[in-house]
């Protein structure tokens, strides 16, 4: 299936407009979700009750409320809330260009796609080139959904992503776990760094990789499907945490086992193919 836009946004480069299509870069869709129902089957729906009387409110009822001291809160009227939102914008306005390495991946939220939109196919690649020449990218201001997003826009192989930032007071530091500084020995040093050499490779490749759990749950889905008993997965006990270990030893015997073949080779990427059963009970 071919992928949906989901805007047409212009994309501001100085005094250049570049029109472009966003699409959205991950599909959350592919988790395995369960519905609650009744034990006889049936759907059940939630409600919301008053834990002063005990009634049901409906929805059209509710209003919201910001609880500013311990039960104690000041309530906003949807027209209200609706003054406090950002209108959506449709340019995405670029303020600086940063070295690419510049922005640590824990500021990254969610992930678009940016593709050139009716005439925007010149200045689109010409931004996008600029960028890989330069090794920099793009940090914009936008607005989406009625919240200003801080946005990244870098240069892929095949085009270019924004990315979603988080803003400063949404990210935690390390700092604050006071972990232990802690000195390593050479010898360890080195033992730790043949063993990095042993099992490195030169790129990520995520088809190498796959969700082994979502694995086990369409895999009882079919059994239930067809009747069969689940057997329940047993999980391998992990060591104590408390467990004394010989450093160097451990990085010996590391050393010393050879890495598993099927975690060498990536898997064949062609995409198997349903389950019978559980293509019989989507009919």
């Amino acid at each position: 299936m071919a992928a949906r836009s989901i805007a047409s946004l212009t994309l501001g480069f100085g005094l250049v407009s570049i029109p472009v299509k966003l699409y959205s870069a991950t599909e959350s869709s592919s988790t395995v979700r369960f519905n609650l129902l009744a034990k006889d089957g049936s759907r059940v729906k939630q409600q919301y009750v008053s834990e002063r009387d005990g009634k049901v409110v409906e929805r059209a009822d509710m209003v919201k409320g910001y609880e500013f001291e311990k039960d104690k809160f000041v309530l906003f009227e949807p027209n209200e809330l609706k003054t406090l939102e950002e209108g959506s914008d449709h340019v995405i306005d670029i303020v600086a260009f940063v070295p690419l390495k510049s922005i640590d991946p824990i500021y990254y939220d969610k992930a678009y796609m940016l593709a050139p939109d009716k005439r925007g196919g010149k200045p689109y690649a010409l931004l996008m080139e600029a960028m890989r020449k330069s090794n920099r990218c793009a940090l914009a201001r936008w607005s989406w959904k009625a919240k200003r997003h801080v946005v990244q826009v870098r240069p892929a192989e095949d085009g270019l992503m924004l990315q979603q930032l988080y803003f400063a007071d949404e990210v935690r530091s390390l700092k604050d776990l006071g972990i232990e500084k802690v000195d390593v020995t050479q010898a360890e040093l080195d033992l730790a760094m043949q063993l990095i050499d042993q099992i490195a490779e030169d790129s990520y490749d995520p088809h190498a990789f796959k969700d082994e759990e979502k694995g086990r749950i369409l895999t009882a889905i079919d059994k239930k499907i067809a009747g069969q008993q689940i057997v329940a997965h047993e999980e391998v006990e992990s060591p104590a945490s408390g467990q004394v270990i010989d450093l160097m030893e451990a990085l010996r015997a590391s050393l010393e086992k050879k890495p598993k073949a099927e975690t060498r080779k990536p898997p064949k990427r062609a995409q198997q193919a349903e389950p019978a059963t559980r293509k019989a009970a989507k009919k």
